[in-house]
């Protein structure tokens, strides 16, 4: 059912006047004849009667225009939950924990007027088809890997270098520690469950390794963060790190300890993407928001991979 039709119809039913109607909807009174005709011929009835003061409807006239009117609502409603700037803000933080999602709650405290939808996936390959198909408009990654270039149309820039802290228990040889310098994590086990090969921040992982030397375990099942601390609580041979932006709460009893990380100070870049043809203004007032929060960013003494996207 064509939807201008139905749009003419109800158009004559409330002047009452096809003339009236035709001057309403900025059309000639033939072209309102002509589609009023073709509906009634989707319809197999006649839809208008004629009076002595213009056209009334008939009985099925009468029947149809409030389904007419709920046509015409429910279009409406449609065009809008797609429209650019009435529909929420969908951007990808990864995890809820992580610094991703404390830049989006910045942003959010910043700008209460623009809706948002916040999603995690998973893997960057997951992110960028869902940027790609418009599922979301942004997405929070350490991009450019090695080997895994962004298609041409997806843009990003890298707005937060996140240093990496040590995490450890109690017991642990560097407790005590007030820093501790690369070079002294060398023979140290680092555990890190959940690191996915092929990841981007498998990819990380890799190089600093392979830049200082460490023993990075990620063996074991990932039962997340909660059974993570616990075990880093009680086992003085294993440390982890942990982003500095990362949001963690453990009981008072774990003694756990989070030692910053000097010369140099590992960072993990965190870029945000988006495809180039997006129209979404909220997307555009994100990134300058992302851009005045983070420019004034140190990184010297820092270190990342040679991969990543430049400042």
């Amino acid at each position: 059912m064509d939807l201008e039709t139905v749009r003419t119809f109800v158009a004559v039913a409330d002047a009452g006047q096809f003339q009236e109607a035709a001057a309403e909807l900025g059309i000639t009174q033939q072209a309102v004849s002509k589609r009023v005709a073709a509906l009634e011929r989707t319809l197999g009835v006649r839809l208008f009667t004629r009076t002595p003061r213009g056209s009334g409807l008939s009985i099925d006239g009468q029947a149809f225009l409030p389904h007419a009117r709920e046509l015409l609502r429910v279009a409406e409603r449609a065009a809008t939950s797609v429209r650019a700037g009435r529909r929420p803000l969908r951007v990808d933080v990864i995890a809820s924990r992580g610094a991703a999602t404390g830049l989006m709650r910045a942003f959010h405290r910043a700008h209460p007027e623009i809706d948002l939808d916040v999603v995690m996936l998973l893997d960057i390959e997951t992110a960028v088809a869902a940027v790609r198909s418009g599922t979301i408009d942004a997405s929070f990654r350490a991009v450019a890997a090695p080997g895994r270039p962004l298609p041409e149309d997806i843009a990003a820039v890298r707005v937060l270098d996140e240093p990496l802290q040590l995490l450890t228990g109690p017991g642990h040889a560097l407790a005590s520690a007030r820093s501790v310098s690369m070079d002294r994590l060398a023979g140290h086990r680092i555990w890190m469950p959940g690191i996915v090969p092929g990841s981007e921040w498998g990819a990380y992982y890799d190089d600093l390794v392979a830049a200082f030397g460490l023993t990075i375990e990620a063996t074991g099942p990932n039962f997340g963060s909660d059974a993570l601390l616990d075990t880093i609580a009680d086992t003085p041979a294993l440390a982890t790190f942990m982003g500095g932006r990362t949001r963690l709460v453990w009981p008072a009893g774990h003694g756990l300890r989070l030692i910053p990380v000097t010369d140099p100070t590992p960072v993990y870049p965190h870029a945000l993407l988006w495809h180039r043809d997006n129209p979404h203004p909220a997307l555009a007032t994100l990134r300058a928001h992302l851009t005045a929060a983070t420019a004034d960013q140190d990184t010297t003494g820092t270190w990342t991979p040679d991969w990543v996207i430049p400042r």
